[in-house]
């Protein structure tokens, strides 16, 4: 059901427009980029994973795909605690520290986590055959190069809860997150050639540089009743994204000794949002079962992106150059206004029906600073309604049935106006002009347990409309341009199996498998423009535990991804695994260890397609990722049970953005309209 890319990029049943939640929040950061937030959260603070793939109305209507919400683990016990969590390996090592406090009504908890990645080596190879309106071959370039990377991920949180009474309490928060990715193209060597005779030869040395750093601000209050699953909660939510994405180009000279000329492009953006939310929960008359859920919630979000380009001379001094294209600010501000009503009842015998309906208005002010170009974006609202229904077998296997539709709106990854061509034979923009998707999900499912083991089987159907689509054309001088466009239609049909299986006290399984069928058009009768793809896509992960004599403990762990069909071409497929052997002692306090990874496997090899009726491409982006590590973990602390809670997660959930371009050992819920 959930796939991961090598970039850590997360997609549900084919699509990467998701919805990934923090212990039921979401950050600026999420809305940026889902696997720079990802990757900001250790393995092992992780508790579950909730798989939701037909949200009720409670939630924002953006997520075309569903709706992730990692449950971290949270400490319910009296006293302090302190637990030590590291790792160091040849390819990278993580440390993350997470104390508690709990005296009375009132706890804290402190954390940070920070994650280092070094010696990845790889290389990049493309080919690329280039025709005219005709047909006739204009040229063919050949590139490749050798690639180095080097990444730095930390997170730092302060939380706060306190329980004023038996039904008022407070929350409060605190998070800091960093990223710090460099990427190297060592010699870049592209060959242009026109019938198989060479006509020009670069060669280049690129750095690109991704940083980023977040701040979180959340706040909570509930208050509860005396009445069962009564409750009325207000949240606030502040967030803010700065991102710097840089790059310099080196050109050599035909000796490969000396710099001819650098380029080097500035970049900075930022995603800034202020949120309330109000929420309310009551059940209605006398007889159980009955629930109405109702709310209202705002979003204010600012997007900039600021831009600048030099030039240099040799390894001259850099000189900025002119032009709207190369000197320029975004500004994106955008208004969402909410208000949502679901309602929850059982009837007939065994049935369950939870039905909501979800109403969006959202306002749109763009402009740029060096141009008097303004973007109209008029303003528009959305209904999104939602319907799941659920009869209870017997041996409480389940049936269910569910639709909903949802709403995808572009985020700055596709909306920056700056042009990345760090490679300059293939070069991007975004598209601030990009108008949301609108998404419709039917899905039918089947749960069933055996002697302590749970199956799952889901099947699905989505349409999209309006579809952000990557466009790509050719510009003079055999450049491949790429941009985005709403355009055509994308529909998905498949099946997914989840399964996790308790072989016996000792061992356990758990595992999913997915296939779909995609079908893409976009909707064009130019035939130089047209264009459409169909295909199968396929993927599936393991994980297994098992605990051996003496607490020693074995896990091993697999995913592999086909290839992903896409508008204009395929996204080649890889497989990754892994092993840990661990060994608990004093009182299985602290835990160390021994893990590899892709030992049998010294590099990755992907290959991608592009094909129009202009361009014929092929590319492979190498990565060697074997690695071995030693595993460290260490808890100090005394605790004791303390009575239950009547407290529950609560906080803002941003889940609007369309994100561009992991796992935990918790638990993964299938399908459904999973609680929060």
């Amino acid at each position: 059901m959930l796939s991961v890319d090598l970039d850590g990029n997360v997609s549900m049943r084919g699509s990467g427009n998701i919805l990934v939640l923090i212990n039921g929040r979401q950050s600026a950061i999420v809305a940026t980029n889902i696997a720079e937030a990802l990757k900001q959260i250790p393995a092992e603070e992780i508790k579950t994973v909730e798989v939701i793939t037909s949200p009720s109305a409670k939630y924002d209507a953006e997520g075309t795909g569903g709706v992730i919400n990692i449950i971290t683990k949270k400490n319910n016990l009296q006293g302090a605690s302190l637990n030590v969590n590291s790792s160091a390996g040849l390819r990278g090592s993580n440390l993350g520290v997470n104390a508690s406090l709990k005296r009375g009504k009132m706890s804290w908890t402190l954390g940070g986590f920070g994650r280092a990645g070094y010696n990845i080596l790889g290389s990049f190879d493309n080919t690329q055959m280039l025709r005219d309106a005709e047909g006739n071959e204009t040229a063919t370039i050949r590139q490749q190069a050798d690639t180095r990377n080097s990444r730095l991920f930390g997170r730092y949180n302060l939380g706060w809860d306190y329980d004023i009474d038996k039904y008022n309490f407070m929350t409060a928060s605190v998070s800091f997150g960093v990223r710090d990715f460099r990427s190297f193209q060592d010699g870049l060597r592209s060959d242009t050639f026109l019938e198989d005779m060479l006509q020009n030869s670069i060669v280049q040395d690129v750095r690109t540089d991704n940083l980023s750093n977040n701040i979180d601000v959340n706040y909570n209050y509930t208050k509860t009743f005396e009445k069962p699953q009564k409750e009325f909660s207000i949240s606030g939510l502040y967030s803010r994204n700065n991102r710097t994405n840089d790059f310099v180009q080196a050109l050599y000279n035909g000796t490969l000794t000396d710099i001819v000329s650098r380029v080097k492009n500035e970049n900075s953006g930022i995603n800034e949002e202020f949120t309330v939310q109000l929420d309310y929960v009551s059940p209605l008359g006398k007889k159980s079962g009955q629930i109405l859920e109702y709310g209202a919630k705002n979003i204010l979000r600012r997007v900039t992106s600021d831009f600048q380009r030099f030039r240099s001379v040799g390894e001259g001094p850099f000189e900025p150059i002119e032009g709207i294209n190369f000197n320029n600010e975004l500004r994106y501000d955008q208004n969402v206004t909410a208000a949502y009503a679901s309602y929850t009842t059982a009837f007939l015998t065994n049935y369950t029906l939870k039905a909501g309906l979800r109403y969006e208005y959202t306002t749109i002010s763009a402009d740029f600073r060096n141009s008097e170009l303004e973007a109209d974006i008029p303003s528009y609202g959305t209904f999104v309604p939602s319907v799941n229904i659920g009869r209870r077998l017997k041996n409480g296997n389940m049936i269910k049935a569910a639709y909903n539709r949802r709403i995808q709106r572009p985020s700055l990854n596709f909306l920056n106006p700056n042009i990345d061509d760090a490679n300059p034979l293939q070069i991007s923009q975004g598209n601030p002009l990009l108008d949301p998707e609108l998404t419709d999900n039917f899905e039918l499912g089947y749960s069933t347990f055996i002697k302590g083991s749970s199956l799952n089987f889901s099947s699905f159907y989505r349409s999209t409309t309006g579809s952000i689509q990557a466009v790509r054309t050719t510009l003079a001088d055999d450049i491949i341009f790429t941009t985005f466009e709403n355009i055509g239609n994308e529909q998905a049909v498949g099946l997914s199996i989840f399964s996790n299986i308790q072989v016996s006290g000792k061992f356990s399984l758990n595992g999913s498998v997915e296939g779909y069928y995609a079908m893409l058009d976009n909707g064009l009768e130019d035939p130089l423009f047209a264009a459409s793809n169909t295909g199968w896509v396929f993927s599936g992960r393991l994980f297994g535990n098992y605990t051996l004599p003496k607490d020693w403990q074995i896990q091993l762990f697999t995913f592999a991804r086909g290839r992903q069909v896409q508008l204009q071409g395929t996204a080649g497929g890889f497989g990754v695994y892994g092993l840990n052997l661990n060994k608990q002692f004093n009182e299985r306090r602290g835990s160390i260890g021994f893990g590899a990874e892709n030992f049998f496997t010294s590099e990755f090899i992907i290959r991608n397609e592009l094909r129009t009726p202009t361009i014929m491409q092929n590319s492979t982006v190498g990565l060697r990722n074997m690695n071995f590590k030693i595993n460290f973990s260490y808890r100090i602390g005394k605790l004791s049970t303390e009575g239950p809670s009547r407290r529950k997660r609560r906080g803002v959930t941003n889940d609007d953005l369309k994100s561009g371009s992991s796992s935990s050992e918790g638990a993964v819920g299938g399908g459904g309209e999973g609680g929060r």
